[in-house]
C-alpha cells in the first residue's frame, strides 16, 4: 500500500489540495467548537486529539504519529462543530487536506466518491461511539444507541446491546425500565 506522500506524489489533482507545513511542539491546531475543513497527514512528528468532558477530565482519543491521518471525522463529515482539540506533541511536519478542494477532486471519480463518503460516515460513527464509551453514563449510552440505531431496538438480543454499551444486561433491564416508567 502506498504512503498519502507517494499518492500525492504520483497525483497531480491530490498536489492541488495539500499544504506542507512545520508546526511547533504544543501547538494546538484544533479546537471543539470549529468547524473542521482540514485533515493532518503526519510527515514527521506526532500528534494527539482528545476531548475534555464537562466535568473538565480529558480523554486521549488518537496518537497520530508518522504516516497516520488525524482529523475530527464527525465535524469534517457532517460539517458540524468540532468536539476534539488536536495538537502536536513533537515539533512536526504535517500535510494539511483541505476538505473542499479534496471533495472537488473525489468529484471527479463517482464511485470512489460513493465508496469513501460510505467508510467516512462509519468511521465518523465509530469516532462518536468511543467518545461516548469514554465518557459518557449508561444511560446517555443508552439513549445515543436508540438515536443512532432506531430499527435494531428491537432486532438486536438486550445481550448484544448491554455488550456494545459496555455493561451488563441487569445494568441495561434497570435502564429500560427507568426510562418506561418516565
Amino acid at each position: 500500500m502506498k504512503s498519502l506522500e507517494e499518492l500525492i506524489t504520483l497525483n497531480e489533482n491530490l498536489r492541488k489540495v495539500v499544504i506542507n507545513k512545520v508546526i511547533a511542539k504544543k501547538t494546538i491546531i484544533q479546537r471543539p467548537g470549529d468547524i473542521i475543513t482540514k485533515g493532518y497527514y503526519v510527515k514527521k512528528g506526532l500528534l494527539r486529539s482528545y476531548f475534555i468532558d464537562e466535568k473538565g477530565k480529558e480523554y486521549t482519543f488518537l496518537f497520530a504519529p508518522e504516516d497516520w491521518m488525524i482529523s475530527d471525522i464527525e465535524s469534517s463529515i457532517y460539517n458540524t462543530p468540532g468536539t476534539l482539540f488536536i495538537e502536536t506533541l513533537e515539533d512536526s511536519e504535517v500535510v494539511i487536506i483541505d476538505r473542499k478542494a479534496f471533495q472537488e477532486m473525489q468529484s471527479n471519480s463517482k464511485s470512489l466518491n460513493i465508496e469513501l463518503t460510505k467508510l467516512l460516515n462509519r468511521v465518523a460513527t465509530l469516532q462518536k461511539r468511543v467518545i461516548m464509551l469514554m465518557s459518557s453514563s449508561a444511560i446517555d449510552r443508552y439513549n445515543h444507541f436508540i438515536e443512532t440505531y432506531p430499527q435494531l431496538i428491537h432486532r438486536v438480543p438486550k445481550k448484544m446491546i448491554a455488550s456494545y454499551l459496555g455493561i451488563t444486561q441487569e445494568t441495561l433491564s434497570k435502564i429500560r425500565s427507568k426510562q418506561l416508567k418516565n
